[in-house]
């Protein structure tokens, strides 16, 4: 029997065609040799869903409308898994939303038909549900989605329910709100280009009480609330086999640790750990960290890396 669920995701849920290359990226005109390909869940709340699963966390999730080409992907591998995916809006006029990742190591190429489906003018998810949010504990909320996404967060205050977000920006409602903000390199790049990640971290300090991680891929990591002096992290070093899915699975990390209440100094170790672990293996969905693994990583015994 599934449990009740315990945290809330809402956000991109997609089905993901990963390729990983079997000799790194080819040149132009010339031809590579793919050595593993998939299609599995993915997108930001797809991938920390099934982190969290992975986990021990019985997780509600809801978001994008899922199509007739992802609609039995995703059923059959969330089928024996602690995972409610009975908000969604499985449709049938549609193929569904899916990306395309080719991948060799620490590189990978993403494609798909995100800014086409973006400035289509059609809303292409849900609009959430204060009987979906209710009774879970945590939450993870992508900012994606505008106004929905900020309903999200409105419903989550409401009901007292803390929230993790992922690249809200300093003047974003989600930010200013959340428990947890986790920003990106790609954040940083688009929106404070130019900015120190001290001075980033400055302009996000003085709009929220929440805690804001700043992560830099392989580098150090800066995070900190207001009031308080910027701390700083080194990642956990392991040997990378792809990086597709690591900052969802950074999220992933930081909703498990707010909703077991994590200090800030353990959350960012414990999500740095989940992420490290991800990093590690290929593909992502079939192998996703194990409590275990984490714990054994953050305490300085390893863990067993995939072939």
């Amino acid at each position: 029997m599934k449990q009740a669920p315990e945290v809330y995701l809402y956000g991109m849920v997609i089905g993901s065609h990963s390729f990983l290359l079997r000799d790194g990226f080819p040149e132009p005109d010339k031809y590579s040799e793919i050595k593993e390909q998939y299609f599995l869940p993915g997108g930001e709340t797809g991938t920390a869903c099934t982190v969290l699963e992975s986990l021990g966390t019985a997780v509600r999730m809801d978001g994008t409308w899922i199509g007739t080409e992802v609609t039995p992907m995703l059923k059959d591998f969330y089928g024996g898994k602690n995972v409610d995916i009975s908000p969604l809006y499985f449709r049938t006029d549609d193929k569904g939303v899916m990306d395309y990742v080719v991948i060799s190591g620490t590189v990978r190429s993403p494609m798909g038909r995100f800014a086409a489906l973006f400035s289509s003018g059609e809303r292409w998810w849900n609009i959430p549900r204060e009987e979906n949010i209710a009774g879970c504990r945590a939450a993870a909320i992508d900012p994606f989605f505008g106004s929905e996404s900020r309903l999200a967060a409105e419903i989550c205050l409401k009901l007292g329910v803390p929230y993790v977000t992922i690249d809200a920006a300093h003047d974003n409602f989600l930010h200013q709100n959340a428990a947890v903000n986790v920003i990106s390199h790609e954040l940083t790049e688009n929106k404070y280009r130019g900015k120190s990640p001290e001075e980033v971290m400055e302009l996000m300090l003085d709009n929220s009480d929440g805690l804001t991680i700043l992560t830099q891929g392989g580098g150090e990591m800066l995070y900190g609330r207001r009031g308080q002096a910027v701390r700083r992290m080194e990642p956990f070093k392991v040997d990378v086999k792809s990086t597709l899915g690591a900052g969802d699975t950074f999220k992933a990390g930081c909703t498990y640790a707010l909703l077991h209440g994590m200090t800030d100094d353990e959350t960012v170790r414990f999500a740095s750990a989940c992420s490290a672990v991800a990093v590690s293996r290929f593909p992502l969905p079939l192998f996703p960290p194990r409590l275990e693994e984490v714990n054994a990583l953050i305490n300085g015994q390893g863990f067993v890396q995939s072939d």
